[in-house]
């Protein structure tokens, strides 16, 4: 099992201290740079006023991103089920066409 650990992280310039595992230290840390960076843009090209409010408008576009790329991944899956079940199906024409192609050429062969 991993130790905890405690990180010191800034976001809008207030800083926080955070546990986690040790594994998981350097993932903290640049979430934690990410979303400073994410929140800094928002408070620069919104007029969103108070951290709460900024925290909140930056927690719900990220969501929002989130959500729609998961609604991509689950769509990709779809598609590449879809393409999976296409190519099951060809090679199962193929191999019906193999096996004539070998009948035919057994059937010539005892004739000759």
């Amino acid at each position: 099992m991993s130790q905890s650990k405690t990180i010191r992280v800034s976001i809008l310039d207030k800083d926080y201290q955070v546990s986690c595992e040790e594994s998981e230290v350097t993932a903290l840390q640049q979430s934690a740079q990410f979303l400073d960076q994410k929140m800094r843009e928002m408070k620069q090209n919104s007029n969103v006023f108070g951290l709460d409010r900024l925290a909140v408008m930056t927690a719900l576009n990220l969501t929002n991103d989130l959500l729609a790329q998961s609604e991509k991944a689950t769509q990709m899956d779809s598609k590449q089920t879809e393409v999976s079940s296409r190519l099951a199906d060809q090679q199962t024409v193929i191999q019906h066409l193999h096996n004539k192609v070998d009948t035919a050429l057994t059937r010539l062969k005892a004739k000759t």
